[in-house]
């Protein structure tokens, strides 16, 4: 399938990389088909709107960045996308970029999760007080090689 992309243009995208987010993400209700694309930089990967060309999300694996990320994903969040079990879901976290130079942080708080059977996606929310919407990557990068 081809997508339109601002910063790249025509992407060809393979149907295993075509996401559904039935429910939309927080602030961006409207939008429900995306694509993962691969950025110029591991670990990270886009989330591309296939509905609006200037929209995308950097995204990351956040067990990559944090050995002690835990997710207790309610089951209301895995019904949604009809996951049955654990292991049919891969868990991303919304990466920002700050254009003022500050801090890279991910989004631990609301994490994407995403049924691999089916490639529906839904933003969950946690309700552990341990995750925050701005976790600095460095900075858990550092604690995560320290240990």
């Amino acid at each position: 399938m081809e997508i339109y992309s601002k910063a790249r243009g025509k992407i060809e995208v393979s149907d295993d990389r075509l996401i559904t987010i039935p429910e939309g993400l927080f602030g961006f209700e409207k939008f429900t088909q995306y694509a993962l694309v691969d950025s110029d930089y591991e670990p990270f990967l886009w989330l591309q709107s296939c509905e609006e060309p200037s929209l995308a999300f950097l995204i990351v694996d956040p067990f990559l960045i944090s050995s002690d990320y835990e997710t207790d994903i309610d089951d209301d969040y895995l019904s949604r996308i009809d996951a049955a079990r654990p292991e049919d879901i891969i868990v991303m976290t919304i990466v920002t970029v700050p254009h003022d130079g500050g801090a890279i942080t991910a989004n631990f708080q609301g994490p994407l999760v995403i049924n691999k059977k089916n490639r529906k996606c839904v933003q969950a929310i946690l309700s552990d007080n341990r995750w925050s919407t701005k976790v600095n990557i460095a900075e858990a990068l550092k604690s995560k090689g320290e240990r």
